[in-house]
């Protein structure tokens, strides 16, 4: 193992965190599941960067948290990714790799991004793991693409500081969707990746995982009427937005709040903003808190998924749900929009995001129960993937009583990549409750707290969300339709 050099120093960017080649014959007629027999459609994709030379790691401020504990390093791979590394002056001799969540929207990568990031898992580098982390080389939607990003720079970190003795895999939100598919992908390369920690995840993949905010798009327009207005250009609402909007995510806000007072003290709304708020929370499940920003990804990052990365053609369906819990079901099951995915569209973003469950390696979870953004029968979804595909002893999912979706305690995961590492040099596979005991230790460094409740098990994903005609089953695409569709030239989402 080399040890990390220190270039000249450049300043630490200081913002508001935030957050394989296709063979060319077309395989002509086999697909399996639920798509059925479908044509190959070519993808609309943006062309990808300009090849150009990796920039080294360059020696950079690190976050306030790791002054004088760690030497940091910024830079740029091949593909455009912004990326951001940390050595810890006592390291340990592993490495962590960050896959962030979003997805962020917008052209380029964003240097802030990874960077941000570090910040923001200090405690990783705390512990002694090195880290290191891709701000992905775009924004906006393809997992595939992250995963291939957050691989360019476990192998750029090994290029200039050697090869570390384990290496895992960290994914976030929907970085943990990048994270175990590049754990699918890439983790059956000896030595590439050791282990798989995945916190509050979307790991229900994109054809099945964001069939909720579907459903909050047609139950908002019902009673709202607003998201477009009458009197606006009409569109089928599965595009999000429709092409060339103008609108802004405050102007989203203002309709929201104009038909359902959600901004306000319920002392100050309407009784038609009441109604209207009270039943499309009921029908959708959708937590009052994250309303918006629900919203938000149905109308933004729908526009992305179907207009950017699938050339307008449609992924997502609500035909044969049945929405109930409002004050008038029939009614609103008779009024509510309906539409049916495009074969193809679906068939290329499953391909894109859907989960295999074909991963080697231990991968330990950690997801709070009260996530309001990545519901926790995503791990529900997970664990029904993992076992479909025979690989369920791979798999320890733990539990928290904590009720955010973008951070949990700095002890937990301080405990939960302690608890992977054992179990990875041990061969002792930890159980929730033994994960749980272990926290208090790291609790006494960080105090940020242990709320394990490790005899916790999330229902199915479809008590949560309601089921489209063949979502029952897991996983959601088959290693077998995954060698199948990655034969067919265009699948899938361009990076």
């Amino acid at each position: 193992m080399t040890t990390p050099h220190a270039p000249a120093r450049v300043p630490w960017a200081s913002h508001r965190r935030r957050r394989p080649a296709v063979l060319a014959a077309v395989l002509a007629a086999v697909f399996l599941g639920t798509l059925g027999n479908v044509s190959a459609a070519s993808v609309s994709a943006a062309p990808a960067p300009a090849a150009r030379p990796a920039t080294p790691p360059a020696a950079a401020d690190c976050p306030a948290e790791l002054a004088g504990k760690a030497r940091c390093y910024t830079g740029r791979d091949a593909d455009g990714a912004h990326y951001a590394m940390a050595v810890p002056t006592h390291w340990n001799g592993s490495l962590v790799v960050h896959a962030h969540g979003g997805p962020d929207l917008g052209d380029a990568s964003d240097p802030a991004r990874s960077t941000d990031d570090l910040e923001r898992w200090a405690v990783m580098v705390q512990e002694g793991y090195a880290w290191a982390g891709s701000a992905y080389r775009r924004g906006g939607y393809g997992a595939r693409m992250a995963a291939a990003d957050t691989e360019n720079v476990r192998r750029l970190f090994t290029e200039h500081f050697g090869r570390p003795e384990r290496t895992y895999l960290h994914g976030q939100s929907w970085g943990g969707n990048v994270a175990a598919k590049a754990a699918e992908t890439y983790g059956r390369r000896p030595g590439a990746w050791d282990g798989v920690l995945l916190t509050n995840g979307v790991l229900g993949g994109g054809s099945r995982g964001y069939d909720y905010r579907v459903d909050l798009r047609v139950v908002y327009q019902y009673y709202c009427h607003n998201h477009p207005r009458p009197n606006e250009p009409q569109y089928p609402l599965w595009q999000g937005l429709r092409v060339g909007s103008t609108m802004t995510t405050a102007g989203l806000r203002a309709r929201l709040q104009e038909c359902t007072g959600y901004a306000s003290d319920p002392a100050d709304r309407t009784a038609g903003q009441q109604r209207n708020l009270d039943d499309i929370l009921a029908v959708t499940g959708v937590p009052e808190r994250t309303l918006e920003s629900h919203l938000r990804f149905a109308t933004f990052t729908f526009r992305d998924i179907v207009n950017d990365r699938l050339g307008g053609r449609n992924p997502f369906s609500n035909r044969g749900v049945r929405y109930s819990g409002s004050h008038d079901d029939k009614a609103l099951n008779a009024g509510v929009e309906r539409f049916s995915a495009d074969p193809a569209a679906r068939r290329d973003l499953s391909y894109d995001s859907d989960l295999t469950g074909k991963v080697s390696l231990p991968v330990l979870t950690l997801h709070a129960i009260d996530d309001p953004t990545a519901f926790v029968e995503h791990e529900a979804a997970y664990r029904a993937t993992l076992r479909g595909a025979g690989r369920g002893g791979n798999l320890v999912q733990t539990f928290t009583d904590e009720h955010e979706h973008s951070s949990l305690s700095d002890s937990e995961y301080a405990n939960s990549i302690a608890a992977l590492d054992d179990w990875v040099r041990s061969g002792r596979k930890p159980t929730p409750r033994s994960v749980a005991a272990s926290c208090a230790a790291f609790d006494a460094k960080y105090g940020s707290g242990c709320h394990y409740e490790p005899g916790y098990q999330p229902a199915s994903y479809a008590s949560r969300v309601l089921p489209r005609p063949g979502g029952l089953h897991w996983p959601a695409m088959t290693a077998a339709q995954e060698r199948a569709w990655s034969r067919i030239d265009g699948v899938g989402i361009a990076p």
